[in-house]
This record gives C-alpha cells, sequence and structure tokens, in this order.
C-alpha cells in the first residue's frame, strides 16, 4: 500500500520554506498532492489576497519534480479536502504545533485514521516577510520605477 501525502499552503510569492516543506513532504510519502490554498480560501482565511494568482501558483508547484499531483484548495475545512482528494498524512510547518489550529487539525484527522506530520518552518524567509519588503519598497518609490524595475 501506497502512502498518499498532502501539503496544503498558499505558495504565494514561491520560497526556499515553500520548496523544503514540499521536498521534505516528498521524502515521507509515496505520492505527494501538493494543496494550492485559491484566492477566495486566502482572503477569507488571512484577510489578504495573494499577490500570485491561483493558476500561476498551481503552475509553479506543479512544476516541481517531487511533486506528483496539484490540488486547488477551494474550500476551509481541511476535512472537506481530504474526502476531495484522499490522503493518508498531512505536512505542515511546525509552526503549527501546539497551536489551537494545529490541535485541531490533529483531534479531526484523528478521528479518521489521517496521521498530522510537521516539518521544521524556515524563520528567515516568508511569503510574510516578502510581502512587507515589497510594500516598503513601494512606499519608498513612486509607482511606475518599481513597475517597471519587476518588469524588466
Amino acid at each position: 500500500m501506497s502512502l498518499i501525502g498532502y501539503a496544503p499552503g498558499a505558495y504565494d510569492l514561491f520560497h526556499i520554506g515553500h520548496l523544503n516543506i514540499l521536498r521534505h513532504a516528498a521524502e515521507n510519502c509515496d505520492r505527494l498532492i501538493a494543496g494550492v490554498v485559491s484566492d477566495e480560501m486566502l482572503l477569507l482565511t488571512k484577510g489578504r489576497a495573494p499577490v500570485i494568482p491561483l493558476a500561476e501558483r498551481m503552475e509553479i508547484v506543479r512544476n516541481l519534480r517531487f511533486v506528483d499531483d496539484v490540488h486547488a484548495e477551494v474550500v476551509p475545512d481541511k476535512l472537506d479536502t481530504w474526502r476531495q482528494v484522499g490522503f493518508d498524512v498531512i505536512f505542515k510547518g511546525d509552526d503549527w504545533r501546539g497551536t489551537p489550529k494545529g490541535e485541531r487539525l490533529e483531534r479531526d484527522f484523528a478521528k479518521v485514521g489521517v496521521e498530522v506530520r510537521y516539518f521544521p518552518y524556515t524563520m528567515h524567509t516568508s511569503s510574510t516577510i516578502l510581502r512587507k519588503a515589497l510594500a516598503a519598497i513601494d512606499a519608498q518609490e513612486p509607482v511606475g520605477r518599481v513597475a517597471r524595475a519587476l518588469t524588466s
């Protein structure tokens, strides 16, 4: 029997932390499905839209050699996603461990026989840090100059 793993995330402003989670996840299952959280769900759960649209984030993740499949996560409840996708283990960053949302995830998935495994969170790089850096640059520069720099 092969072990199916699921690694959900926004994967916005893709960086080394995302790569690390997906690589570690792939090393710990036979088949890896990456769940890319939709723009609408990010707005609902985090209160902000992603910088990179869902289709582009999915294309980036889909092209990683160790990701076997990609699923657009369009519902807020991970158990509903599990019912749609079917997986044996869900992978999260260890910033979830011991938090109310992590404990709820563990409790909910224990009821259906799905294991929650945590991997080290990459502290020095995050989409939040990158977003803040972009906002700081944008605040200092006229919009046109920043837009030209990003597209050239």
